[in-house]
């Protein structure tokens, strides 16, 4: 006598899981999806896209040393605020350079 064939409950026996637990451990354990796709014509590569995708909560990113968004102007103020610091200096010290140093007039 053979039973009906039945996946095992991932969560245990008489549990579910809803999609908040779900969400839950995948942010807490992280899950990466990685692939590549190539279109070739003869033997000669026309494209290569490289697909890299990390799914992890913030505090489980930066234990991997992911913290890319932090150095990112376009996501972060402090990052923004530091560029706009870098590229103030960078054009006085240029504009230092194009104008003639004030002169300093003798006394008699």
């Amino acid at each position: 006598m053979t039973m009906p064939g039945r996946l095992p409950e991932p969560y245990g026996q008489g549990s579910s899981a809803n999609l908040a637990d779900i969400l839950e451990r995948v942010l807490d354990k992280g899950i990466v999806i990685a692939g590549d796709i190539r279109i070739n014509l003869l033997d000669i590569e026309l494209l290569t896209v490289k697909l890299r995708l990390i799914v992890a909560s913030v505090d489980k990113a930066k234990e991997m040393g992911i913290d890319w968004w932090e150095d990112d102007p376009a996501l972060s103020t402090r990052a923004r605020r530091d560029e706009l610091a870098r590229e103030n200096a960078e054009l006085r010290e240029r504009l230092a350079q194009l104008e003639p140093a004030p002169r300093q007039e003798e006394a008699p």
